[in-house]
């Protein structure tokens, strides 16, 4: 008796074993989306990693780009200009890493503003922050084009941009660890290219008055408005927070060191810059910083710095592509018609739909070929979103006061956080300095967003 009773024992001991297996077998493999556990993006990213993303994405487009235009509008003040724009880049970078400690997702700017302002809010400035990604790598692309021009004779810049658009795509479809590999090696890159410029610069100090303004302050204040764009990608970083490892601590961190060590490297770049070659000329250059290296050690080091260049930019491509394809990968979650958008692929962890709307919406922005109004108008939807986002920290202090926040913006008065005031206020200042026919294309552009939603929303009953 005692025998049958442990014999029947073991057996009921085998079944349960083998329903617990024949369960994780269907819980693993079935189709059915109540009972299928969904494919998650892969957490492999550190604080490193994260940093030279930033750094990568901000570098690319702002500095090698944009500094001669920069250059035409406030002279040798350029650095001031940067400077300026680094301030509310900061104000801001600090109120996303507060956001981000408290929801680390990687819808970043949906996910703050719903929590804050509710789904309509939260749908238009993901809408804002998914064409902002969309336009800086177009633009980027563009002057990747500009440069590869130059340095090879070949002036079809529209089939260039375009091109570069295609490859990052493909780069970032096939693995996030792949693309973050090739941006530090890239941002390598572009670092000592900028430190080649700081550098010669040493040698030319105080040959020119770094106060002169030939438009005066407002002048300043315009350029700064348009050199904004070179910070573009700060806010990117939280695009990664379901990639990184501890993203509650390695998100904010990664915001504020990438900041800050790309506001130290413009100034200073730009500062060399000036001081090697006339104000006049570099805003007449195409491949601005190459020429100021030429200037210096001739020919040899203006194909140097262009191919440098070519890396800085494509580096920025590549990430810009990431970030809005993350964005539409959050804002699917939440709507039906966009369903598709949330696919993962099973081999490379990456939303490969996503990824492919974000490049052929890419593509029609290159066929624009004007980096001037591109980058304006990127810097548009920019200065929304982030008003927004400071915005955001000002209601959840009063709307969830207690809640934890492993990182909190400083100084205060009461629940009021005084920061993100200023942050609210210098993003309204900088939409007033674009052009008039930016402006209008910018808020014709958010009227297409509302549009869009109200779209969306048909399809939720």
């Amino acid at each position: 008796m005692h025998k049958t009773f442990g014999s029947l024992h073991l057996l009921r001991r085998k079944l349960n074993g083998f329903m617990v297996k024949l369960q994780g077998y269907v819980l693993e493999n079935c189709k059915n989306k109540n009972m299928a556990r969904q494919i998650a993006l892969k957490r492999e990213l550190g604080l490193f990693h994260a940093t030279a993303y930033g750094v990568g994405v901000i570098l690319g487009a702002g500095i090698y780009v944009l500094i001669g235009e920069a250059a035409s509008i406030t002279g040798n003040t350029v650095w001031l200009a940067f400077l300026i724009s680094a301030i509310v880049a900061l104000l801001t970078g600090l109120s996303y890493a507060e956001l981000s400690s408290l929801f680390p997702e990687d819808s970043a700017e949906y996910a703050y503003t719903k929590k804050s302002f509710g789904k309509m809010a939260a749908f238009f400035i993901g809408y804002l922050v998914f064409f902002s990604a969309i336009i800086s790598s177009a633009t980027v692309a563009t002057g990747f084009a500009g440069y590869f021009s130059q340095l090879f004779d070949v002036h079809n810049i529209v089939m260039i941009s375009i091109g570069v658009v295609v490859i990052f795509t493909i780069l970032n479809l096939l693995s996030v660890k792949m693309s973050s590999l090739i941006n530090i090696l890239f941002t390598s890159l572009a670092i000592f290219g900028l430190f080649l410029i700081i550098f010669l610069g040493l040698f030319y100090l105080g040959d020119v008055s770094y106060i002169e303004m030939p438009s005066g302050l407002g002048g300043v204040f315009r350029a700064s408005a348009f050199v904004f764009f070179a910070f573009l990608g700060f806010e990117s970083i939280v695009k990664l927070s379901e990639e990184v490892k501890d993203p509650t601590k390695t998100i904010p961190r990664a915001l504020i060191l990438s900041i800050v060590i790309s506001t130290v490297l413009y100034i200073t770049v730009a500062i060399a810059s000036v001081s090697i070659l006339d104000w006049e000329v570099l805003a007449a250059s195409k491949a601005p910083l190459a020429d100021v290296a030429a200037s210096v050690l001739g020919n040899k080091a203006f194909i140097m710095l262009s191919l440098i260049a070519l890396f800085s930019t494509a580096s920025t491509v590549l990430i810009a592509l990431h970030a809005g394809s993350r964005t539409l990968y959050g804002i699917s979650h939440e709507f039906k018609l966009l369903a598709p958008f949330r696919k993962v692929h099973k081999i490379t962890r990456t939303p490969y739909y996503a990824l492919i709307a974000v490049m052929f919406f890419s593509i029609l922005f290159c066929l624009l070929d004007d980096i001037g109004i591109i980058a304006e108008l990127t810097n548009f939807t920019l200065f929304v979103t982030f008003a927004a986002i400071n915005l955001a920290i000002i209601v959840l202090r009063f709307k969830m006061p207690k809640i934890h926040r492993p990182f909190k913006v400083p100084f205060s008065i009461g629940r009021l956080p005084i920061l993100p005031v200023f942050g609210v206020f210098s993003c309204i200042f900088f939409i007033f300095q674009l052009t008039s026919n930016i402006i209008l294309g910018g808020l014709g552009l958010c009227l297409l967003g509302f549009v869009i939603y109200s779209l969306l929303m048909s399809f939720e009953d």
